[in-house]
């Protein structure tokens, strides 16, 4: 039981507002992106600064309460709220500051992507981020980053160069590789265990243009269109991205009308190098079975890194499950052929992101992202904005996951898991669990930060 007057006493050190049940915004304030998630917080902390960072760690370890942290609130295992705690909503902290002379980028815990790309494009400039503009830039690093640029830039955590961190005793750290080298480490791919970060320090890469879009072959080709990804993509230029997709043709403009709605295979591709290159790179891709549209063209990196916003809104069911994979054997495709032909709403979707390249050249124990021998990260997704479709999506990608997942190299991308069990979070960090166990205890010893994918600290 919490006393009106220690709710008061904290109310009262917050610049930003409290959030309570009852309040007329409290439905609002305690909304996460992946509806299938419904969690009812204590209370909601919209911090305005750092200092209400602080004041709600140590309001959250001195009163005992579950505390869970919420940048972006993309977390599709609802990671980033609770029931009966205290959220801190980092959304008010979106701060961003380019050094073009030093290529970097300071940015602060409640920006998106979206908000970094409008940033740095400005001097022709990005970093590492995801594929969709509306994810939290906190969430995503913390768990190693994985997107349009990791072939030819690495992921995120290999571009992160230091990080601000309220602990859990309340005091505001730096962390890089010269003060508090530990944490940086940590952090790199260690998720939200070690603290609340509240500002990220980037390194930027020359990318503004890029020549980019889908391909998109018939579902049937699917088994061929993967045959041929597989050896292509491992052996294409580090400037040419391309994600693999089971996906169904959006039903706007631009793409034609004959195709909206029709189940495909294919590959969003994203090239950073010359444009007078392009037509050479693409040649094999064009020329590859019969596209039903090869819809490659210059663009902003930020548009492409929008592109996908309008199809996945905030306020859908999701429901996700992922791995590393090091080979796609025949029989692992005669798999992903099955399934993919059973994709159960139109938003439903199964991506292969290629993480070779650029994020092959850290070793294993250089970061807590474990998996650089893995050639990609899968993730299958069920979505649908209709609540009574949760639990076909769900089935799917379950029974779906179930088939591949002898195929895979054990563990997963952290950042497209469910709550799926200690023994998980084990695979997927592998050797360096026991380091970041280590640093769990340094840092946060009671395990105040347990409400992500969770490193015990004994």
């Amino acid at each position: 039981m919490l006393s009106p007057d220690a709710i008061a006493q904290f109310s009262s050190t917050l610049r930003g507002r409290m959030v309570q049940p009852g309040d007329a915004d409290y439905d609002e304030a305690r909304r996460v992106y992946n509806a299938m998630i419904d969690r009812t917080p204590r209370f909601i902390v919209r911090c305005r600064d750092v200092a209400d960072v602080i004041s709600s760690v140590n309001f959250a370890r001195e009163q005992s309460l579950l505390l869970a942290v919420r940048g972006g609130a993309h977390n599709g295992g609802g990671l980033g709220t609770c029931d009966d705690g205290l959220v801190i909503d980092l959304s008010g902290l979106k701060g961003i500051r380019v050094d073009a002379q030093a290529r970097t980028v300071r940015v602060e815990g409640g920006c998106t992507w979206g908000d970094v790309d409008h940033a740095t494009h400005a001097f022709g400039m990005a970093t590492p981020c995801g594929i969709i503009s509306t994810t939290g830039v906190g969430g995503l690093t913390l768990g190693g980053g994985i997107g349009h640029l990791s072939r030819k830039c690495g992921l995120s955590v290999d571009n992160l160069l230091e990080a601000d961190v309220v602990l859990a005793d309340g005091s505001l750290v730096i962390a890089n590789a010269d003060t508090n080298p530990d944490l940086y480490w940590a952090l790199r791919g260690g998720g939200g265990n070690f603290g609340v970060v509240t500002s990220f320090v980037f390194r930027l890469h020359p990318v503004s243009m890029v020549v980019a879009g889908p391909t998109f072959w018939a579902l049937e080709d699917s088994a061929a269109v993967l045959r041929w990804y597989r050896d292509f993509i491992v052996k294409a230029p580090e400037d040419l991205n391309g994600f693999f997709a089971f996906t169904s043709v959006p039903p706007v403009a631009p793409f034609p009308e004959a195709l909206h709605g029709r189940p495909v295979c294919g590959v969003i591709w994203c090239y950073t190098g010359p444009a007078e290159n392009a037509d050479a790179v693409f040649k094999p891709v064009r020329e590859f079975g019969t596209p039903l549209l090869h819809g490659v063209q210059p663009m902003p990196f930020p548009v492409l890194n929008g592109a996908f916003d309008g199809l996945y809104p905030p306020g859908h069911q999701w429901y996700w499950r992922a791995d590393f994979v090091n080979e796609l054997s025949d029989a692992a495709i005669a798999e992903h052929v099955r399934f993919g032909a059973q994709m159960p709403t139109g938003q439903s979707t199964m991506h292969l992101y290629p993480i070779d390249g650029a994020a092959h050249r850290a070793k294993a124990s250089d970061t807590p992202f474990s998996y650089r021998d893995a050639t990609w990260a899968e993730v299958i997704v069920g979505v649908s904005p209709d609540p009574q479709d949760a639990p076909k999506i769900t089935a799917w990608t379950k029974n779906y996951w179930d088939a591949l997942h002898p195929y895979s190299a054990g563990g997963a991308y952290v950042n497209m898991m469910m709550d799926e069990g200690d023994e998980r979070i084990r695979a997927s960090y592998r050797d360096n669990y026991p380091r970041l166990a280590q640093i769990k205890r340094q840092y946060d010893p009671n395990n105040l930060f347990r409400v992500n994918q969770n490193i015990r600290p004994n």
